[in-house]
């Protein structure tokens, strides 16, 4: 979409149509600033793209190639199993628990970047920080809390089920969630990787995109649909079961984001998402039970 078009989606309100067209195409005050420059918006557009390229852009060119692989190797699809959360040195747990943090804290550099690009670089909005404009901050825990615990169950639940549906098809990996040694901090650095998943995901994918697409004069509906399709092409590695989810599950997420201008509610849902599927599925696995 050229940025005209995208601006004339923006100003352009409704006259017709669904609720929820109606709802996309309404401006709002809390709608960053728009860019008017033209040489400004490819800036702007360009630095999405260096962002995304250090950080989970980079994951979905990865993700694609594992995909493929995955799809050449004479055994289908549904019968492979796509390892996450794996120990990087067994047998010497401190060494391990190194790598651990290590690999939950050099990724949220991407987070801070973002923020920093967002309170330095065509800030949004005057005089507010880059946290409070995209709503990461504790203004609201409690609202932000139910909201999020309220997301992950829209989310989960059906979410469980459409991950079975998807193996049983053969459209999916069988996804194991957590392959650490039996340590006393395996439990906390799987919460710490939830954490550190839906802080880079939800900051990034939608706090610091959305703001600057907006920004550049893209509509909501093209906003919502291209962060989606990013977010489900770098759960390509565990299968197109995780791609389709995921894309449903950033249209969800990036509806409520338009709707309250407040990431951390999606931060909340993600980490409970992922918290329960991680330290979940070690303690079955330690019980011997296969999901």
């Amino acid at each position: 979409m050229s940025s005209d078009a995208g601006a004339a989606a923006t100003e352009a309100p409704s006259t017709g149509g669904s609720a929820l067209a109606r709802f996309l195409s309404r401006p709002s005050p809390r709608d960053p600033s728009p860019v008017t420059d033209p040489a400004a918006r490819r800036d702007l557009r360009w630095e999405t793209v260096l962002v995304l390229g250090v950080s989970l852009g980079s994951s979905a060119v990865y993700a694609v190639l594992s995909i493929i692989e995955k799809l050449t190797r004479p055994v289908p699809l549904s019968q492979q199993t796509t390892a996450m959360n794996q120990s990087a040195t067994p047998g010497r747990p401190w060494l391990d628990l190194a790598y651990q943090l290590a690999g939950i804290v050099l990724p949220l550099v991407a987070v801070a970047l973002a923020l920093y690009l967002l309170n330095h670089v065509r800030r949004p909005a005057v005089d507010v920080r880059a946290g409070h404009f995209v709503g990461l901050d504790r203004r609201e825990p409690g609202r932000d809390l139910l909201r999020g615990l309220g997301l992950a169950a829209v989310i989960g639940i059906p979410g469980l089920g459409f991950y079975f549906l998807a193996k049983a098809i053969g459209i999916n990996t069988q996804v194991s969630a957590a392959n650490l040694e039996a340590v006393w901090w395996s439990a906390p650095v799987l919460v710490l990787a939830a954490v550190e998943n839906a802080l880079i995901e939800e900051v990034v994918m939608v706090g610091y995109l959305f703001t600057r697409w907006r920004q550049t004069g893209w509509s909501w509906p093209l906003i919502i649909g291209l962060s989606a399709v990013i977010r489900g092409s770098y759960h390509l590695y565990q299968g197109f079961g995780g791609f389709a989810g995921n894309i449903v599950m950033g249209l969800v997420l990036g509806l409520v984001f338009v709707r309250t201008r407040r990431v951390m509610p999606l931060v909340v849902c993600h980490a409970v998402l992922d918290t329960v599927a991680f330290v979940g599925y070690s303690v079955l696995q330690a019980r011997g039970v296969s999901i």
